[in-house]
């Protein structure tokens, strides 16, 4: 069996939290923050968890993920 390839463009989006659930960083944080409300961009602070509906989709493109 050969070893399985990482997807690179999403080992550099998705992350693992120590009890193993994935994480990703919410989108719309990048710039222009001055125009966008405190409430707006409060929203956006932090980390977003994935749902297990992607889980599937997860272990798949990142298959060394929680291993290690």
């Amino acid at each position: 069996m050969p070893k399985l390839k990482t997807h690179k463009g999403t080992q550099k989006r998705i992350g693992v939290t120590g009890s193993g659930k994935p994480y990703r960083v919410k989108s719309w944080r990048g710039h222009h923050l001055e125009i966008k409300s405190s409430r707006r961009t409060r929203r956006y602070a932090g980390k977003g968890m994935l749902g297990s509906e992607h889980s599937d989709q997860v272990e798949r493109l990142l298959p060394y993920l929680g291993k290690g």
